[in-house]
């Protein structure tokens, strides 16, 4: 997986570009050895706020946003999409929530990549489903489970 990293903001709690990429591989449902490409753009409150409130009409930054990538008619591009991370929202959470800095920023990863390949949690079965995935990929890597945590 290409994973394309652009840096928005000057928050200094971000994780480095290496572990961003692997998040991302992880969370990768495609067929093993198939190419895709995303790009991460990690923003300030600002941004985050304009764009959640252009394309989900809802004020306010928030932790992720995912855009994926529709193939036009008659192409077949390896482009998965974008996720938007707001920096300031993910480091004030995982203080909030009593996570680590790098397991809130791995989940937010994963699941904004698990969007991307159109997994939802609008209806119950479907969150379940994405829930249970994430916690998989996490623990795989080594993060405990973040649903967990946050009813703590």
């Amino acid at each position: 997986m290409l994973v394309d990293i652009q840096r928005q903001t000057e928050s200094g709690l971000q994780p480095d570009d290496p572990d961003i990429c692997r998040w991302a591989a992880a969370a990768w449902q495609g067929e093993q050895g198939t190419q895709t490409e995303m790009t991460v753009r990690i923003v300030d409150e600002d941004e985050s706020a304009e764009l959640n409130q252009t394309y989900r009409h809802k004020p306010g930054p928030t932790n992720v946003l995912s855009f994926p990538f529709e193939n036009p008619p008659g192409l077949d591009l390896p482009l998965l999409g974008d996720l938007v991370i707001c920096a300031p929202v993910v480091e004030r959470e995982a203080t909030e929530q009593n996570k680590t800095m790098a397991a809130h920023w791995a989940h937010m990863v994963i699941h904004g990549t698990l969007h991307l390949q159109g997994y939802d949690h609008i209806q119950a079965d479907e969150a379940k489903e994405m829930e249970q995935i994430e916690i998989d990929i996490l623990a795989n890597l080594g993060f405990p489970n973040p649903y967990e945590l946050m009813e703590q």
